[in-house]
């Protein structure tokens, strides 16, 4: 059976250097064209309890993650074998976002970049508990845009993540909202499943929580990962 897994050129085309977004960020070397696979999400594929025992990598700064969520059951953790993408910061207004393909993690250009422009893509991370002021400012965003939410944390109902002009998934790709996780909240997803006999769906990218999450927040994945970085 043929493979969707895409093909991208692997020459240097992206940085990793201080942002002005936060800590560090991926900056474009060249222009990237709209569409262009950029990189792959990379690290080591883990299991949820997995990524709880190992969470936070950070203990000085718990929603700072490199998970981003595959499914259900497994999370890539960027930190353990990952690359620069681990490194893209989130964006309110992004020039890239994810997608899972053959349970890979890719992050694309959503439209021209120029040489030099910071890759940013929206981390959609959605967690179960009531949004507070604090919860908002323990997942706050920098990313400077206009219509900056001012959190990572995506409205619960009502959003959907930026993706592709034509917004139809070739076959074997799955758009990801955010996708970058951070363990504590998918326990806290569990716990309440537990408790709640009423079954619930799984939304679908999650990075950089950097997931540079990026497993706290749920990146839900309509496409890219829990990766909170704040």
């Amino acid at each position: 059976m043929p493979s969707n897994v895409p093909h991208f050129s692997t020459g240097r085309r992206i940085q990793v250097r201080r942002s002005g977004v936060h800590g560090r960020g991926v900056f474009a070397l060249q222009d990237i064209a709209e569409g262009e696979v950029i990189v792959e999400y990379a690290g080591k594929v883990i299991s949820y309890e997995e990524s709880q025992r190992r969470h936070p990598h950070d203990p000085a700064h718990p929603n700072h993650t490199f998970f981003f969520q595959i499914d259900g059951n497994r999370v890539i953790d960027g930190g353990d074998g990952g690359n620069s993408a681990r490194w893209i910061n989130h964006s309110c207004d992004p020039n890239c976002f994810a997608e899972e393909v053959e349970d890979r993690i890719f992050i694309s250009a959503l439209r021209n970049i120029s040489a030099g422009e910071e890759l940013g893509y929206d981390y959609g991370l959605i967690i179960e508990e009531r949004y507070t002021a604090k919860l908002k400012a323990d997942y706050a965003c920098h990313c400077g845009a206009a219509d900056c939410r001012g959190t990572m944390l995506a409205p619960k109902r009502g959003w959907k993540p930026k993706g592709p002009a034509s917004d139809l998934a070739e076959p074997g790709k799955k758009p990801k909202t955010g996708g970058k996780t951070t363990a504590k909240a998918k326990a806290e997803r569990k716990n309440k499943a537990k408790a709640d006999p009423k079954p619930k769906s799984k939304a679908k990218p999650k990075a950089k929580t950097e997931a540079k999450p990026k497993a706290k927040p749920k990146a839900r994945q309509a496409r890219t990962s829990a990766k909170a970085r704040a």
